[in-house]
């Protein structure tokens, strides 16, 4: 293709300007009240601005009719009764609640939002809301040089996304990623701004093609879609929690994850057949590395299609899956939405009798090449196909399967453009739209249609699902993988960032194929990848057809044992990761999370990306350079502890640290905690000693953690059935007090007591619950 040689830069292609047929949306001619929603009416169209809480506004415009609001496929909640304080002056209209502050100018209608002191939010000056003659929408906003940007889900590049221009409109890019790379597969149209150590967000709710242009303008920026209204909610903040707080109330949190599923995952395109993958785990088992997953990418079908085995390949798979299982290892199938163009076909059969498939207006099928050849997409805005492709699930569930994979989802058809026509139709539960307009929802509508069939069909029990596209919201259905990298360094590096702002962007189950997908990887690669993979939330080692084979064992002993530790080391946190991800569950707050999340106020965080958090109190700096042993460490302010040594380091300093080949550097806060289980040696993850280690501080400290339990396997903590413990911990020269403040849920878990260590205990006396503690070393907490 042209576009990708040197034709791309000819001097003759960039002879024209943007268009100018832009139209203000212009003058406010009336106001009219409609509840906690206020409809204006201007020269050039509608606009409605409706308070969803206190702290969350939405803005939506409309350039001919003063329309009900469109169907979000994000937002989940509905818009509450807000008590708004409305004045009228002659030039300006004020509309205030407890958190927030709207500010109107009518001649020419902008709309500014500040915080409830008058602090400057989401701004508009000499450019506003409006539309272009072609039906694009776009709205300016001002900003200034203090601004970070963060978010935007599945970028490249690095954390702050200041001075960069970013589209949305899910694609398949096999091609190597780099900080150019744009759009990936995941679009969620959502970021939030940090400034001066406050933040907002804003969230742009069109599921066509949309532009983010943080670049193009000084003052400004801009957010554009190709069609549909213009719609976007503002989150007053003020800390980058409460963003996502706010962010994800709108836009729904992920579930709790079955346990397994937060374990060490191992994929192949492709273990091609049932001896392969026996072969496979008889060696995770024999070498005791854990493994919770297998998947099966496309070889395990008939001829690429869904809802098949290759009987030839796999003779069995209803024995092969409840063989594994008895060893603890699920098995994790790929599925994709091309449905094979086959007249001997059931599945073919079923969704052309039935109206399943993508029409043209006209009335005649949509078909793309994709793995299967020719093929048929099912309609995945309509809900009766949603039902039907869940239902068909059973295949899988049928057979003991619990986790699904969603790939080629964006959906990826092999040519020119990479995807669906856009001119073809969708039924959209009865509000018939073009591809062009609902793109970008397509694969969080087959998520929806997955995970919402495995549930009715497991009896109870947990579904995991893994897809590649998305778009806001996607945490209500899925994990989310970042695609097809490369086994580089610049690629391990590049996750880092990558994972953390779709963690930022409501994403918590989120990250990279370890050791690359592409190309082949290497030894010391795979092993500092490794490292990184056992505590980034979503831990797979995934390598392509044709590439070396990238399992802990393919490049000798001295590497295997390296990443045999770390893998085994993942189990033994799981108690901590599985805490965060309840509180990801109800907070929305991330599990890896860049530094700035907790220390909102110290600019050397602000674009930090060779470091990450796991919650609020622990920084894990892997080495991502080939040779490398030593490196700088960023701690900001407290004191920290070395998690293998034991050495203390003063925060609000840089420190250079050793790291050999088989050393991840993991620092605790001093004056916190962290909750460890005991290694389990079988495959099934289940632990019998759960210990909380107090890393103390001799300094004045408090500090506040959750603990939670319970079955891991299905929805009984939404009956109460799981135990939820808060601990208090407070630190001073003379003493260390541990107090119980809160405890829930009537889980019976397989241990009675919660075994309490204590690090580098000095004199300090120790409390618990207000009693001295006379035996430091048998200390517990029952149950």
């Amino acid at each position: 293709m042209l576009e990708d040689t040197s034709f791309a830069i000819h001097p003759g292609k960039k002879g024209t300007i943007e268009s100018t047929n832009f139209i203000d949306i212009g003058n406010v001619t009336d106001v009219e009240k409609q509840k906690s929603r206020y409809l204006f009416t201007c020269t050039n169209g509608y606009v409605y601005l409706t308070f969803y809480r206190q702290d969350i506004v939405r803005i939506t415009m409309h350039q001919k009719i003063s329309q009900p609001f469109e169907k979000s496929r994000a937002v989940i909640v509905e818009q509450q009764e807000i008590d708004v304080t409305y004045e009228e002056k002659k030039e300006h209209i004020g509309l205030s609640t407890k958190q927030l502050k709207v500010g109107i100018n009518k001649s020419p209608f902008r709309v500014s939002i500040f915080d409830e002191n008058s602090t400057p939010l989401v701004t508009e000056e000499s450019h506003g809301l409006g539309y272009f003659t072609n039906g694009e929408v776009i709205c300016y906003k001002t900003t200034n040089q203090d601004d970070h940007f963060y978010g935007f889900g599945e970028k490249t590049g690095f954390l702050d996304k200041k001075g960069e221009k970013y589209e949305m409109w899910n694609s398949d890019v096999y091609a190597p990623h780099n900080p150019e790379t744009d759009p990936l597969y995941e679009s969620i149209p959502y970021f939030m701004t940090l400034r001066d150590g406050r933040a907002h967000g804003i969230f742009f709710d069109n599921t066509s093609r949309t532009t983010f242009d943080m670049k193009s303008a000084k003052d400004i920026y801009s957010i554009k879609a190709e069609t549909g209204q213009l719609d976007y909610y503002v989150f007053a903040g003020p800390s980058p929690k409460d963003v996502l707080e706010q962010y994800t109330y709108l836009t729904g949190r992920m579930p709790i994850p079955p346990k397994w599923a937060l374990g060490y995952h191992q994929s192949r395109y492709s273990y091609q057949s049932e001896h392969e993958v026996r072969e496979l785990a008889a060696n995770f088992i024999k070498k005791e590395i854990p493994v919770d997953v297998i998947y099966l990418d496309i070889h395990y079908m008939d001829g690429y299609r869904v809802f098949t085995f290759d009987n030839e390949r796999f003779p069995n798979p209803q024995k092969l899956i409840a063989d594994l299982k008895q060893q603890g290892i699920r098995v994790v199938p790929i599925v994709d939405p091309g449905v094979k163009k086959d007249p001997e076909y059931n599945i073919y059969q079923e969704g052309i009798n039935q109206d399943h498939f993508c029409k043209y207006l006209e009335g005649n099928h949509y078909f793309g090449d994709v793995w299967p050849g020719t093929s048929t997409f099912p309609d995945f805005t309509d809900e009766k196909v949603r039902n039907w492709w869940g239902e068909k699930h059973s295949f899988y569930s049928d057979l003991g399967i619990e986790g699904i994979w969603n790939d080629m989802n964006e959906p990826a058809v092999f040519n020119e453009t990479k995807t669906m026509d856009v001119q073809v139709m969708h039924k959209n539960d009865g509000k018939p739209d073009t591809h062009r307009a609902l793109h970008n929802v397509y694969g969080l509508l087959m998520g929806e249609a997955t995970y919402e069939g495995m549930k009715k069909q497991l009896n109870g029990k947990r579904p995991f699902l893994l897809t590649r596209a998305g778009y806001s919201g996607v945490q209500r259905y899925a994990s989310v993988w970042t695609g097809d990298n490369r086994s580089f360094w610049e690629h391990l590096q590049m996750s880092l960032p990558m994972c953390m702002n779709l963690g930022l962007s409501g994403v918590a189950f989120t990250g990279p194929d370890v050791g690359g997908f592409a190309h082949d990887t290497n030894a010391e690669l795979l092993t500092r990848w490794t490292q990184v993979g056992a505590f980034t939330p979503y831990f797979r080692n995934h390598s392509a057809i044709d590439t070396q084979y990238q399992e802990p064992w393919q490049f000798g002993e001295k590497y295997e044992e390296i990443m045999k530790k770390y893998i085994q080391l993942r189990y033994k946190w799981m108690p901590q990761l599985y805490s965060l991800f309840q509180s990801a569950s109800t907070s929305g707050a991330p599990v890896m999370r860049p530094l700035l999340m907790e220390y909102p106020n110290d600019a050397k965080t602000y674009n930090l990306n060779d470091q990450f958090m796991i919650g609020d109190n622990v920084i894990v700096a892997p080495v991502m350079s080939p040779g490398i042993t030593d490196r700088a460490v960023y701690l900001p302010s407290g004191d920290w502890v070395d998690y293998v040594s034991g050495e203390a380091y003063s925060g609000n300093k840089v420190h250079l640290i050793h790291a050999e080949l088989d050393q991840l550097p993991i620092f605790i806060k001093q004056g916190s905690a962290i909750v460890q289980g005991n290694l389990v040696s079988s495959m099934e993850y289940k632990q019998t000693k759960i210990t909380i280690h107090i890393y103390p501080s001799d300094k004045e400290t408090q500090y506040t953690f959750t603990y939670y339990d319970d079955d891991g396997e299905t929805f009984a903590y939404q009956n109460d059935q799981f135990i939820e413990l808060g601990i208090e911990i407070n630190c001073s020269e003379e003493s260390i007090e541990l107090d119980v403040i809160n405890q829930k849920g009537s889980y019976q878990a397989p241990y009675s007591n919660l075994a309490i260590q204590i690090h580098g205990l000095n004199r300090q006396k120790v409390y618990l619950n207000d009693s001295l503690v006379k035996d430091v070393n048998n200390l517990y907490i029952e149950l």
